[in-house]
């Protein structure tokens, strides 16, 4: 049972106290809570408020309902930043101040913070409802009272997920084990001039789903939602809600989402939206700008390559230039040739005569020899498909041979099985046959024992009775003492065995603390208890690993030679000695998975892991001939001794193949040259006496020698590791104890066996008696016992009916038989196609030899062919010329008209024209030229006509040819590519001008936001850094917060520093540097400092004292009060389950204590601590007259 009792001082804000008190029923033998609470009523004045922007964590309820009104995702659109977060260009101001929460009112309560809470049925609770007060709220109580149940009934009871708390995940969960349902209700302060809000959430133990009521109204979890995030309550945010099981997790939480958080939890409420803008804002630009480099090199390309056309186009018309009058004189020079080619015609045609004759001669004599090699060519390709063919039918036999042994070995399964089903029936024949003798042999003997009974005279049963009873009252006292007597020491027996085990178990604890494996594993759990579960785990677990994986140094490690474990310990730091060693690259990544990330021994434990692969290692610095004459005794991996598979890892991690030791000395300037040779990677560590020096040489410059030397210090972790003298001073202790109890158990064992051997004696005479009526009786016994056995008669018949197994055996031998035959019809059909296969295999040799040789005669014989076409194939590239020349010359002198009238319709129709044209003057000029001749007057002119003959011709063709193989051949397309990239870059061109305004209008929006948002939060940081500072100065602490800032700002952090020690330095806040109370301190310190900028209208911290010694406990304390409970301070509570005496009370706080027990009292006044006070006080003036009159 819980109870809960609320004590608080009227202050310059009034509120109604309220007490709660549960007590428990008894009804019907069953327990049952009943919680009442006495609460007055709270009048609220109304007033409106300001809107405030809250990041809700969900759109939906927690648990998984999904609403009714439930729209589309939203459209992510370019972020524009203003002062309210939302830029428009040309914009820009300096940032306002923030908005503050919303307006108090005269009740003292904030619009958003809590009044009051109702749990039924909620976790410890089986009902509670008690009231809070407007400023500081300490939650007091005794560890598993139900503290940190009220934080889990403010996060669920507002529609905040469960992994808020960083509890169970279900909802059903937080049902009190037992109940069927349960429900939160937490009644939320309204906005002024409105009612307060009370939201109530129904849960089921046997559901996750939950549903909610708004002031008594169904609502869905986007309604609670909704009004969450108007009055700005933020308890997803670890600066406004720390739960017990998350304070580890604000120390972990990295600078970034610190600073995220921070701006969700204070400052000006545009911080975030103002960031999120330069993020979004940040990206875009970014992505516009590379688009912009892109396309202006893509530009820049597409202008070079127009000049590069542009070239081009004008060698394209020089060039359809010289192609057009080259085509001209192609067809002027054909009509030229036609008269030279008619006198040359019959020339040629005698010399084309004689050698067509002599190349018909050589062919002729050459045609055998090429039709026995066409003959081999068709015969080699024929074998070589003969020789596929096999080997396709070979493999399609092997498949059916596969096939074939399967089913025998299906079949040789079967045969077994029948096998073993009947040596089964064979053996529960033998067993039927072995019952019916039995029952023959025992009717046989029953008969005879009932012959012999019936000639024995018996007493009458009623005189045996009545013998019996006498004998049994008269010996009911001996037995008494007989059973006692057992009793003790039966009683003796079972607590001498008692302590002779506890005495073997005390011996094995003392032969355990001898043990020096045990011994290291003692040590290892005082210097690191991760690191011990984890090797405890990994010896349960081996199973999940590929190969060994190695336990820490510290475990695996020894030196046999103590005079070197010094110098061994020296060469392994603190981390290394507790590595864990792995073989493989699975089994690190396994060891990783399973203990740093799945956290199977716990969140916070972690583990060093090595692994590398095998590589090349740097060879020793000095040969042994050269260390010893040096006068070292040998490497550090010399004297050690740990599994084969470390000794990589003491290489490559530690370098021990190449730390030379020497226990007497060397001379330190000799081994320093020795080891920083240039040869040996110029550098490496020795040890001298007690000294480790380590050299290496520069890079740079001169390659100069240093030597950085160190005292060893005497080793720890590979020191001889002792017994615990004061545990084996217990057990001895014990084993002592432990042999006397077992000396006076056996003393005490042989008094018992005395006086039980009297006892004994003593009944001697009443067992004669009861021996002679055993016997009667047993006689009597017998034979009705005898008489009823004749019933195995019926047993032994009944075996003898039952069917023979014979039947069933035939049945499953003929199975097995009929399986026979078809293992040896597969076994014939399986040698059947293994001998055919051997014969296609054969056969497909020869055809394979035969393929070879056919290849082998053709290769020769085409040899041979070569050979004798060579005279052919010279006589007839000599007639080829010949009749080449021939055929020319006919066919130009027969048809040149008709060739150049060819050439001249394939032309372009402005090529045909000027053909025209030319030939047209030519015609009258040849016939004005006859005229003249023939009439004998003047030749005419040749001006304007073309006269030129064939080789002018020719030479013009030549030279106009030479031209056209000078200027490069373009694309036809040239042109239109040309103008086509011209288009294309003016589109261009426009495209990156109108990205180039909207980069500089992003600029502007990005600078306009960071004007907002920087100085806004510089402003909150240096606010909360100020508190910070000083809170930690006031317990002699050194504390700092401070922005990193980072061209990406979404990098953007805030960094917390602290420093606890004079000696040290100040470092990063993380969630492995700091102990726990260390960073349990500078947590709350950063929600002190930030509290005063908190925007949330309540905050809650749970057990964040923990870890925390009372000189800063005390100091938090003093801190938080001072700062909650100012007049403008918000609502807060603090959980914790101790307190400091003589802390700081302000009359603002509120005090709620938590009880629990089997009883409460009934007077509701008992949970009240003011009562409790003033009852204090009113009895103490009683005894003081003189006090009680003033």
């Amino acid at each position: 049972m819980t109870r809960v009792a609320s004590s608080s001082k009227a202050g310059s804000v009034s509120h109604t106290n309220s007490e709660v008190r549960v007590k428990t029923e008894k009804d019907k033998g069953k327990r049952k809570a009943r919680v009442e609470e006495e609460t007055e009523d709270e009048d609220a004045d109304g007033y409106v408020g300001t809107d405030v922007h809250h990041e809700n964590e969900e759109d939906a309820d927690a648990d998984g309902e999904v609403d009714e009104e439930g729209g589309s995702p939203r459209v992510i659109k370019r972020t524009r930043v203003n002062e309210n977060g939302d830029s428009r260009p040309g914009e820009n101001g300096k940032p306002t101040e923030r908005v503050k929460t919303l307006p108090r009112d005269t009740d003292g309560y904030i619009p958003g913070s809590i009044v009051r809470i109702q749990l039924k049925n909620f976790v410890t609770y089986d009902f509670v409802e008690f009231g809070v007060g407007p400023y500081l709220n300490m939650i007091l109580g005794p560890n598993g009272t139900g503290k940190s149940s009220i934080a889990c009934s403010i996060c669920l009871g507002l529609n905040f997920p469960p992994n808020v708390l960083g509890r169970a995940a279900d909802l059903n969960s937080f049902v009190k084990i037992g109940k069927q349902k349960g429900h939160i209700e937490i009644e939320l302060k309204g906005k002024k001039g409105q009612g307060n809000l009370i939201i109530r959430r129904h849960l089921s133990a046997t559901s996750k789903q939950s549903h909610f009521e708004l002031n008594g109204k169904p609502a869905t979890g986007k309604e609670i939602n909704a009004k969450m995030a108007e009055l700005n309550v933020q308890v997803g945010n670890l600066c406004s809600f720390l739960p017990q099981d998350k304070v580890s997790e604000f120390a972990q939480m990295t600078p970034q989402q610190l600073l995220r958080e921070t701006q969700r939890a204070a400052g000006d409420e545009r911080l975030t939206a103002w960031h999120d803008t330069l993020i979004n804002a940040g990206k875009e630009l970014k992505t516009l700008l590379q688009n912009i480099q892109d396309e202006s090199n893509q530009l820049q390309q597409m202008r070079e390559r127009n000049e590069g056309i542009e070239r081009d186009v004008q060698r394209y018309k020089e060039r359809k230039s010289i192609e057009s009058m080259i085509a001209l004189l192609e067809v002027l020079i054909p009509v030229e040739q036609y008269r030279q080619l008619r006198r040359q015609f019959m020339e040629v045609k005698a010399r084309q005569r004689k050698l067509h004759e002599k190349v018909k001669r050589l062919k002729a004599k050459n045609e055998p020899a090429h039709a026995l090699l066409k003959k081999l060519e068709t015969e080699h390709k024929e074998y070589e498909k003969t020789r596929e063919e096999f080997k396709k039918t070979a493999l399609a036999k092997f498949n059916k041979m596969k096939t074939k042994w399967a089913a025998s070995e299906k079949l040789v399964c079967e045969a077994e099985e029948l096998t073993s089903q009947l040596d089964q029936l064979k053996k529960e024949e033998k067993e039927r046959l072995k019952k019916i003798a039995g029952l023959e042999s025992e009717i046989e003997r029953t008969q005879t024992e009932l012959a012999r009974l019936s000639k024995i005279e018996l007493e009458k049963p009623e005189d045996l009775a009545v013998e019996a009873r006498k004998i049994h009252a008269e010996r009911a006292d001996v037995m008494t003492r007989k059973l006692e007597a057992e009793d003790k020491i039966k009683n003796n027996i079972n607590e001498m065995a008692k302590s002779t085990n506890q005495l073997n178990f005390a011996c094995q604890d003392l032969k355990k603390l001898d043990d020096i494996k045990n011994m290291k594993m003692q040590a290892l759990q005082k210097f690191d208890k991760d690191c011990h579960a984890a090797v405890l785990w990994l010896r349960e677990h081996k199973h999940l690993f590929k190969m060994e994986v190695f336990e820490p140094a510290f475990l695996s490690l020894t030196v046999p030679d103590r005079r070197f474990v010094n110098a061994v310990e020296a060469g392994i730091s603190g981390m290394q000695f507790r590595t864990f060693v792995c073989q493989c690259r699975e089994d690190s990544n396994t060891l990783n998975q399973e203990i740093n990330d799945r956290g199977v021994l716990g969140k916070g434990v972690r583990i060093a892991t090595w692994y590398r692969p095998p590589s090349q290692l740097a060879p020793p610095p000095m040969s042994r001939d050269e260390a010893s004459q040096m006068g070292f005794d040998g490497y550090l991996l010399d004297y050690v001794e740990c599994p084969q598979g470390m000794r990589w890892w003491l290489q490559r991690e530690l370098n021990f193949h190449r730390t030379a030791i020497s226990l007497d000395g060397v001379d330190v300037s000799r081994a320093m040259e020795l080891v920083a040779r240039p040869e040996t990677n110029g550098g490496a560590s020795f040890i001298s006496q007690t000294t480790m020096n380590i050299v290496s040489r520069s890079s740079y410059g001169q390659k100069n020698v240093s030597n950085i030397s160190r005292e060893i210090r005497p080793a720890r972790a590979l020191a001889n590791v002792t017994v615990d003298a004061e545990e084996k001073r217990r057990i001895d202790d014990r084993i002592s104890n432990l042999k006397d109890e077992v000396a006076n158990y056996e003393r005490e064992r042989g008094e018992l066996d005395a006086g039980l051997a009297a006892v004994l004696e003593e009944d001697k005479a009443f067992i004669a008696r009861l021996v002679r009526y055993i016997a009667q009786n047993s006689l009597s016994t017998n034979l009705r016992v005898h008489q009823g056995r004749y019933r195995n008669k019926a047993n032994l018949q009944h075996l003898k009916n039952q069917p023979s197994a014979e039947a069933e055996r035939v049945k499953k031998k003929q199975e097995l038989f009929n399986i026979t035959k078809k293992r040896i019809q597969i076994a014939k059909e399986y040698t059947a196609l293994a001998r055919s296969i051997i014969e296609e295999q054969t056969e497909a040799t020869r055809a394979g030899i035969r393929y070879l040789q056919i290849g082998a005669n053709k290769a020769a014989l085409q040899e041979l062919c070569n050979k004798k076409d060579e005279k052919y194939n010279t006589a007839l590239a000599e007639f080829d010329k010949v009749d080449e020349e021939f055929r020319a010359i006919k066919g130009r002198s027969k048809a040149a008209l008709e060739e150049s009238r060819e050439v001249v319709q394939n032309v372009e129709e402005d090529l045909r024209e000027q053909y025209n044209e030319i030939e047209a003057k030519r015609t009258q000029y040849d016939r004005d030229l006859t005229a003249a001749e023939a009439n004998g007057t003047t030749p005419p002119s040749a001006d304007g006509v073309d006269v030129r003959t064939v080789d002018e011709l020719q030479a013009e063709l030549n030279r106009q040819q030479a031209k056209l193989e000078l200027n490069l051949n373009t694309n036809p397309g040239v042109v239109e590519q040309y103008e086509k990239r011209k288009r294309d870059i003016e589109v261009l061109e426009k495209t990156i001008e109108t990205k180039q305004k909207s980069a500089e209008k992003i600029e502007r929006s990005i600078k306009a936001a960071r004007d907002n948002w920087q100085p806004g939060l510089e402003k909150l940081v240096a606010s909360i850094g100020e508190k910070f500072s000083a809170s930690f100065d006031r317990i002699g602490c050194a504390g700092e917060v401070r922005i990193s800032q980072h061209e990406d700002y979404e990098k953007w952090a805030i960094d917390i520093l602290v420093k606890f020690r004079d000696t040290e330095k100040l470092q990063l806040l993380t969630g492995q540097r700091q102990s726990g109370g260390e960073r349990s301190l500078t947590t709350i310190l950063y929600l002190l400092s930030l509290t005063e900028e908190a925007r949330a209208p309540f905050s809650l911290v749970d057990e964040i004292n923990q870890g925390m010694d009372q000189r800063a406990e005390r100091s938090v304390h003093n801190s938080m009060v001072q700062v909650t409970c100012k007049a403008d301070s918000a609502q807060y509570f603090l959980i914790t389950p101790k307190l400091l005496p003589d802390l700081m009370y302000h009359e603002r706080m509120k005090i709620l204590c938590v009880n629990n027990g089997e009883w409460l009292p009934e007077e509701h006044d008992l949970g009240n601590m003011m009562n409790m006070i003033d009852g204090y006080l009113a009895h103490n003036r009683k005894g003081k007259p003189s006090t009680a009159a003033h």
